[in-house]
């Protein structure tokens, strides 16, 4: 056992293995030329920590432009010009990530706004966000575990499809239920921006996807637990979890705040945790699919919906900015729409910079299921989320989190295509 800050790397001894991992049993090698494409990114990354370090960006908030489409995944633990990354460069190619995800996938998040305030009124949170001389409101549900708080607390992006109850009642947890288009509407293909962050911004992000608008909802939530928490709720220990495209929503929560000490995506599909590269092929929903079935995604973004090659990141390095901090992945192999493969892939691509910074204990994936309905919670879940929520909510000892990838009892879609 081991207490979150520990974080142990031994939770990835085969980084190099490629797409599928050998847990999957699978008797025939699926695609061997992802595998060997994936397997020679993450040995390039694991050499890069042995290497000497890179001189830092001169402007780390400048994000990298589109790329050629002959280049493999792009790599998290080298500079542009091919140089290694160390652990002191880390902040600024955090920096230089987070921007390029905004500039090219989600779209501006805008200033943080002059002035939130927040109360509680029973079992209801009531949030007004000010900025430049206008005001909007937000509102969610609470609900407070048995016994004297503070509680930790985690936000549930729809109400639905987050942890169980019961274990959150087990371990003290309070919950928040989060409706997030009240931040950004889901408007279809027309792509009209509403909601509140839309108004509060104007112009200004009206290129901007609302799966940004819904993980800035999720910060104002943040910001009214450390104003009301009326000594109910814990500030320092906040997670936040959603289902299906609210999981899309949480982590680009997780990985545009660091505020949020756990970020648990389920089942979250194209535009959440899978690869881009990854599903484009393989029964999977593919990237001009996501882009245009409701806004969630910037603009800009369409520039490579239908050729995601171009891309200078994907989804492991949004995975990547929730670290150091806790990230447990939970995914569903029945339905090769949510393309179960290339999550599990953006986790291991995803895994070096956890192993860099120490913390590789604190990247978990769980897939294996038997249950296949959509957002249903699985016992199978149970464990690796009870660890999670110890680690990071209550800094309590606890294991590493696993990374179980679909078992061969599992119906397992096609592995995506070429992942250049």
């Amino acid at each position: 056992m081991r207490s979150w800050q520990s974080g142990a790397t031994g939770a990835y001894p085969n980084l190099c293995l490629g797409w599928h991992h050998r847990v999957l049993a699978d008797p025939e090698p699926a695609m061997p030329t992802i595998r060997l494409r994936l397997a020679v990114l993450a040995l390039a990354s694991v050499v890069a920590l042995l290497a000497p370090a890179a001189a830092a960006a001169a402007d780390c908030t400048a994000p990298m432009p589109a790329r050629e489409a002959t280049s493999g995944l792009p790599g998290l633990l080298l500079h542009p010009d091919g140089t290694a990354l160390s652990r002191e460069d880390w902040p600024c190619r955090r920096q230089t990530l987070r921007a390029t995800a905004e500039a090219h996938v989600y779209g501006s998040r805008g200033p943080d706004p002059e002035r939130v305030s927040a109360r509680i009124e029973g079992d209801h949170l009531h949030v007004r966000i000010f900025h430049a001389g206008r005001e909007v409101g937000m509102d969610a549900r609470l609900h407070l575990p048995e016994g004297p708080g503070p509680h930790p607390v985690l936000i549930v992006i729809g109400g639905v499809g987050g942890v169980d109850d019961a274990l959150l009642a087990a371990e003290g947890i309070a919950r928040i239920d989060f409706l997030p288009t009240q931040a950004g509407a889901e408007t279809g293909q027309s792509r009209d921006r509403r909601g509140a962050f839309f108004e509060l911004y104007g112009e200004t992000v009206q290129g901007t996807g609302t799966l940004m608008a819904w993980a800035w909802g999720v910060s104002r939530l943040v910001d009214a637990i450390e104003q009301a928490g009326q000594g109910l709720l814990r500030p320092g220990a906040v997670a936040v979890v959603g289902c299906s495209r609210y999981g899309k929503g949480a982590l680009a929560a997780g990985a545009f705040d660091e505020r949020i000490a756990l970020t648990i995506p389920i089942e979250s599909g194209a535009g959440g945790v899978p690869l881009w590269r990854g599903v484009v092929d393989g029964g999977a929903q593919p990237p001009h699919s996501a882009f245009g079935e409701q806004p969630w995604l910037a603009d800009a973004f369409g520039a490579f919906a239908s050729d995601v090659e171009r891309l200078p990141i994907d989804q492991h390095a949004v995975l990547a900015l929730v670290a150091p901090r806790g990230l447990l992945v939970l995914d569903n192999p029945h339905v090769d729409w949510l393309g179960a493969p290339a999550g599990h892939a953006a986790v291991q691509a995803a895994a070096g910079v956890y192993a860099m910074l120490g913390v590789g204990g604190n990247l978990g994936y769980h897939g294996d299921v038997a249950e296949s309905r959509h957002c249903a919670w699985r016992s199978e879940w149970d464990a690796p989320a009870r660890d999670a929520i110890r680690r990071h909510l209550h800094a309590a000892e606890a294991a590493d989190l696993p990374v179980v990838a679909a078992g061969a009892g599992a119906r397992l879609p096609e592995a995506p295509g070429d992942e250049r």
